[in-house]
This record gives C-alpha cells, sequence and structure tokens, in this order.
C-alpha cells in the first residue's frame, strides 16, 4: 500500500474527472425527457463541465503549488463528489447545469495537481511505471464513459452516473490522506488570478456565443455582442499575461510556429474527434430507437481502435516525428468525419462504424504524443506551462466543438423544418414531433444536420493537420535530446510547474 497507494488514489480521482467528461453523452436524450431540457440546455449540461476545466486548469495549478498539492487536490475532491450529489438531486436543467459547471471546478482541481501529486512521490523507474499506470487509466476512462453511461442510465436512471461518483470519492479521499504526502512548488510565484479571470470569461463567452448563435442566429445583435465581449476579454488576457511576472500562458510562446502549431492541433482535436458524439448519441436514441446500452457500444469501436492503435503505436512508431503522427492522425480523423456524412433517412448505425474507426485509428496516433510536441516546441523553463496548456486547450475545443457542432445541426435542420421543432428534435423530443412532422421527415432532417456537422468536423481536423504538419519541426541538432526525452521532461517540469 505504501508503495503503490499514492498511485491508486491518483487514478481514482482521474478516472472519474475523465469519465464524466463522456458519460453523459448516452443520458442526454434522458435528461431532455426528465427535466424538459431544451436543446441549449443540453448543450451547457455537456460544456459547462468542459467549460469550468478548461478555464481553471492553469489558475488552480499554480495556487496548487503555493497551498499544497495534497490539500488543493483534496478539496478537488469534495467539491466533485458535492456537485455529483447536486447533478442526481437536480430538479430543472439550470440546476444540473450549475453543478456541472461546480463538478468542473473539482475536475480542474484535481486534474492540476494529479502529474504533480504522482511526480513527487516516484522517480526513476517507479515513476515510468506510474505514469504508464496513470495514462492507461486516462484512456480507460474515456472509453468506458458511454457504455458506462449507457448502462447506469437503461438500469437504474441517468441520475446514478452521478450519483456512481460518491462512494468512489470518498475512497479516493480517505485514501489520498492516507498515503499521499503533501508537496510545493515555488513559494516565490504569485498566482495569475487576472489572467484566470480573464480566459475564463474569454472561453466562456466564445462558447455561449456559439450556442446563442444556434438559437437566434449568427448575425442577431446578442450574438455579435457577446463574441465582442469574448474578444475583449482574450485582449485582455493577452495584455495581461504579457505584463505579469508568473502568467499562466506566455503569449510570446505563440511566436514559435511549432507551439502555435500544436496547440491548434490541441484544440481541434478533441473538437473534431469528440464534440460530435453528444448529437449522433442523441440520433441513435431519439431517431432510430436504439436503448441507452445499444448507443453507447456503437461509440466502442472509436475506442477500441484508439487503444490498439496507442498502444502498437508506442513501439512500431519509436522515432517518429511528432509531426507526422500529430498532423497525420488529425488528417485521419477528418477522414473519418467525411466517411459520416452520407446519412440519409433509412440510415441505421452501422453507417457511422467506418468513420468511427478511422477517428480512433487518429485519436490513438494524436493523443499520446501532443503533450511532448508542446513541449519540444518550448524553452526548458517553459515546459509545465506548454503541458497545461495542451490540457486546456483540448478541453476548450472540446466545449467549443459541443456548442458549433449544436449550432450546426439546428441551422441545417432549419431548412426543412420550422426553428422550434429543428430545436426540439435534436434536443431528443423526436417523439414529441412524431405527430406533427411525418417520420420521414424527421430522419430526413436529423440526418441532414448530422451529415452538415461531420462536414465541419472533417474540415476542422484536416485543416490542423495540414497546419501541424507544415508548422511543427523536428528540433534543431542542439534540442535532438530535449524531443527525445520529451514525455519525461514534461512530467518532471509538471510536477514542479502544473500551471
Amino acid at each position: 500500500m505504501r508503495t503503490w497507494g499514492p498511485l491508486t488514489a491518483v487514478c481514482l480521482g482521474t478516472f472519474m474527472l475523465l469519465l464524466d467528461v463522456t458519460i453523459a453523452v448516452v443520458a442526454l436524450p434522458d435528461m431532455a425527457r426528465s427535466l424538459h431540457a431544451s436543446l441549449s440546455d443540453l448543450q451547457w449540461v455537456m460544456d459547462g463541465y468542459a467549460l469550468a476545466l478548461a478555464a481553471l486548469l492553469l489558475g488552480i495549478g499554480a495556487a496548487a503549488d503555493i497551498l499544497g498539492r495534497r490539500r488543493v487536490h483534496v478539496v478537488g475532491v469534495v467539491v466533485f463528489a458535492t456537485a455529483s450529489l447536486l447533478c442526481g438531486l437536480a430538479t430543472g436543467p439550470g440546476m444540473l447545469v450549475a453543478a456541472r459547471g461546480l463538478q468542473g471546478l473539482g475536475a480542474a482541481a484535481m486534474f492540476a495537481t494529479t502529474l504533480p501529486l504522482l511526480g513527487s512521490v516516484y522517480q526513476g523507474r517507479r515513476r515510468s511505471t506510474a505514469l504508464g499506470v496513470w495514462g492507461a487509466v486516462s484512456g480507460a476512462a474515456a472509453a468506458v464513459g458511454p457504455v458506462v453511461g449507457g448502462l447506469l442510465t437503461d438500469g437504474p436512471g441517468w441520475r446514478w452516473i452521478f450519483y456512481v461518483n460518491l462512494p468512489v470519492s470518498v475512497a479516493a479521499v480517505w485514501l489520498t490522506l492516507k498515503v499521499v504526502p503533501e508537496s510545493h512548488g515555488s513559494r516565490e510565484r504569485r498566482v495569475d488570478w487576472a489572467g484566470t479571470a480573464t480566459f475564463a470569461a474569454f472561453a466562456a463567452g466564445l462558447t455561449y456565443g456559439a450556442v446563442r448563435a444556434g438559437q437566434h442566429g449568427w448575425g442577431e445583435s446578442g450574438t455579435l455582442s457577446t463574441f465582442a465581449a469574448a474578444l475583449l476579454a482574450l485582449v485582455c488576457f493577452v495584455a495581461v499575461e504579457r505584463r505579469g511576472a508568473d502568467p499562466l500562458l506566455d503569449p510570446r510562446l505563440f511566436l514559435k510556429p511549432g507551439f502555435s502549431g500544436v496547440m491548434v492541433g490541441a484544440l481541434a482535436f478533441n473538437a473534431a474527434a469528440f464534440s460530435l458524439m453528444a448529437y449522433d448519441s442523441i440520433w441513435l436514441q431519439t431517431v432510430l430507437g436504439m436503448s441507452p446500452v445499444r448507443g453507447g457500444l456503437v461509440f466502442l469501436w472509436l475506442s477500441l481502435s484508439s487503444f490498439v492503435v496507442a498502444a502498437l503505436g508506442g513501439r512500431l512508431l519509436h522515432g517518429v516525428p511528432a509531426r507526422i503522427t500529430i498532423g497525420g492522425g488529425l488528417l485521419l480523423i477528418g477522414t473519418g468525419q467525411f466517411c459520416m456524412t452520407a446519412l440519409d433517412a433509412g440510415s441505421t448505425a452501422s453507417a457511422l462504424v467506418p468513420g468511427l474507426i478511422l477517428v480512433g485509428v487518429g485519436t490513438g496516433l494524436v493523443a499520446p504524443g501532443i503533450a511532448g510536441a508542446a513541449l519540444a516546441a518550448v524553452p526548458h523553463d517553459r515546459a509545465g506551462m506548454a503541458g497545461g496548456a495542451v490540457n486546456t486547450f483540448r478541453q476548450l475545443g472540446y466545449a467549443l466543438g459541443i456548442a458549433v457542432y449544436g449550432t450546426v445541426v439546428t441551422s441545417r435542420m432549419q431548412d426543412t423544418l420550422p426553428r422550434e421543432a429543428a430545436h426540439a428534435l435534436a434536443g431528443g423530443a423526436a417523439g414529441a414531433l412524431r405527430g406533427s412532422f411525418p417520420e420521414h421527415a424527421l430522419r430526413s432532417a436529423f440526418a441532414a444536420g448530422l451529415n452538415t456537422a461531420a462536414v465541419v468536423a472533417g474540415l476542422t481536423a484536416t485543416v490542423a493537420g495540414a497546419l501541424v504538419l507544415a508548422l511543427v519541426r523536428p528540433p534543431r541538432p542542439g534540442r535532438t535530446g530535449v524531443m527525445n526525452s520529451a514525455p519525461e521532461t514534461l512530467r518532471e517540469e509538471t510536477a514542479t510547474h502544473p500551471g
């Protein structure tokens, strides 16, 4: 217990927080029916969590250096558990969305301290083993999320996808306090709260604008005002970071083509690979009539292909430049999304399978090396900052993808259905519309919306893949060692500089 207890404690928290990114996907139709939720409500159920995680990850990581990483981690687990209880008890969509945001706050505290805690406990070969186990647990959480969500939704009900976190949280807190030692980073650092606030305002404004566009249109004054406010927040964030003594994210890093390329890849990766799954899930259950379990099992094609490629790739692709694996993986993800653009009124779940497999193969190529590529593109003393930025951009990409694809789906459906009907159908209320519209019309409208969103996702991944191939270059001879040791160095730097 003394040797591997800390790893077990940290992995429990990691498994929960990553599971909750995808576990709710297959429960969305049941949530909509139970809470009378609209499409925008469902978007925020997913985005509230991802946005809080993305917006607060860097700031909380810096605070943990000062306050104590174990302390912040335990507080994060307690907040996460409390929010999970509130999610399960939600009586309306507003309460559920607020609780999901609180969940994201707890998840950010857990995620920001995970690698630093492992880095402070394990060294040498044991560290490599611990990080390998942690990586496997992280991958497993994302893979089983839709299936576990389907089983719980089909069984005791969707509220249990949140209640199941409670006993795991109790075990995680007890074990963390018992076997994980406290650790700190530099006590001289200052927490960049101004940077945290302005980045959060930018991310929230951008996402809210995309969601609002689906309801009121891209050119509506409120939508344009929201985007303008997000742009202003971004300008303020850049100004704050340029002048700050301890910035969360130094804007000058983006002057390096390699770093910019990796950040574009990270943002597009989660957006293109995972965000559309929410709307695919609604289509599978409300239009095709599949159960939550069967709907969740469809996504196993993506999870299994990703797992196999990632496992084999570490051995077979050793020495292949990161620009090839990341850029090529994004191009495969784009190709997979393009394969899912031929849905029609008669399509079944099997129409998604070839595309999901290709997306999974691309994911297996991109995910293992993207953090190391970010490290190789920056100076050694900015390694922890680069690692935190990758995680932040990935979660932000997921949140933006949920918002944008929902708007695209409903906008396309409005070509054949009234606005209110399109929003109801995309929100999982197909049953309520069947008396007013022919079954064929509903199926055709939803298929057209998914096709258009898949085109957008495919273009996002393809453009990002091309940019990665163009911008990310092998390090100069003097930095070869940095590239070769990127994953391990990143982990070591993250242990002392998670933000």
